[in-house]
C-alpha cells in the first residue's frame, strides 16, 4: 500500500492502523518527477542522431556509451555467456590462466545507473555529436540545470 500526505496526515493515517499489527513503514520525501529529466533527454538527442543516419536507436546508443559512456573490464571463463549478465559489452579476447580460458569484455554501465558527473560527461559528448550533425539542443546552461536536478533526485 502506497499513501501519500503531509506529515499531519501520515500521522492520522498511522493512528488508524491496528495496534498489535506489525507493519514496515519507507518514508521518503515527494518529488515531482520531469518529463524530460537528463537521461531521457540522451535518449532524445540520441534518436534524432539515429534518425539522422539511418541507423537503429540501439546502435547508436551503444556507440555514444563506447564514447562517452563509463566502462569496466572482466574476465569470464570462456564458457559462460555475459548475455544475461551485462547489457552493454564487447568481447576483447581470449587468454588462458592455468587449464582454464577466459574471454575479456569490455562492460558499459547503462545510463540509468550514472551519477551526476558520469552523466553530465555523457549529456556533453552526445550534446557535441548531435552539433556535429547539425541537430539543435538545449542550451549548456539549461542542461547543467537538467544533470542539478537529477542529482537532487
Amino acid at each position: 500500500m502506497t499513501y501519500k500526505g503531509t506529515k499531519e496526515q501520515i500521522q492520522q493515517f498511522i493512528f488508524k492502523l491496528e495496534k498489535d499489527v506489525e507493519y514496515d513503514i519507507k518514508v521518503d520525501k515527494h518529488r515531482n518527477k520531469r518529463s524530460l529529466d537528463a537521461n531521457s533527454y540522451s535518449w532524445v538527442l540520441q534518436n534524432e542522431i539515429s534518425n539522422l543516419l539511418r541507423e537503429s536507436k540501439e546502435k547508436v546508443h551503444f556507440e555514444m556509451l563506447k564514447s562517452y559512456g563509463q566502462r569496466d573490464y572482466v574476465s569470464l571463463l570462456a564458457n559462460i555467456n555475459p548475455t544475461p549478465y551485462f547489457l552493454y559489452f564487447e568481447e576483447q579476447g581470449t587468454f588462458k590462466h592455468g587449464n582454464n580460458t577466459f574471454k575479456s569484455y569490455l562492460v558499459y554501465k547503462p545510463t540509468r545507473f550514472y551519477d551526476s558527473k558520469e552523466m553530465s560527461i555523457f549529456i556533453d559528448g552526445v550534446v557535441q555529436e548531435a552539433r556535429n550533425l547539425g541537430i539543435q539542443t538545449k542550451e549548456d546552461l539549461e542542461i547543467e540545470s537538467m544533470i542539478k536536478e537529477m542529482e537532487e533526485k
